[in-house]
């Protein structure tokens, strides 16, 4: 794979629950995490006392955060509303030259800031709610 460009890498929030994704605007920053909780099934009989792991099992999750510019548009109207409502739409990440990743989240976190002297800042945190797709790009 070839170096992309950070910016490729876009967070869409399914507006209306009609499956119309749109950017979440303003985004300068973004983070995609995934992660598989292991399940131990170590016993004295683990061949050399190596630990040994139940395939298939645990917990599956996937984190997501942002930080950019507030511009007030639709999208960060949206995600907005989606804390204060706790409803969990469906998102899309789109990860450039990997795949699409959808499925539902739910906003977690968002931190507004900003200087006398500087633009108004966000910060957006999203977790994972539920089974998450993948579409190879």
């Amino acid at each position: 794979m070839a170096v992309q460009n950070g910016k490729d890498l876009l967070i869409k929030i399914d507006l209306n629950g009609s499956g119309n994704f749109q950017t979440v605007a303003g985004l300068r920053a973004t983070r995609v995490s995934f992660n598989a909780e292991s399940v131990d099934v170590t016993s004295l009989e683990s061949a050399g006392g190596w630990r040994e792991l139940l395939a298939g099992a645990g917990v599956k999750s996937a984190s997501i955060s942002g930080s950019g510019v507030f511009r007030d548009a639709a999208s960060d109207e949206r995600a907005r509303q989606l804390f204060f409502d706790g409803e969990m739409p469906d998102f899309q990440v789109v990860i450039p030259d990997f795949g699409t990743i959808e499925g539902p989240f739910q906003v977690t976190a968002i931190e507004y800031g900003g200087t006398h002297d500087g633009e108004a800042t966000y910060e957006l945190g999203l977790a994972s709610a539920g089974r998450l797709s993948f579409t190879v790009l």
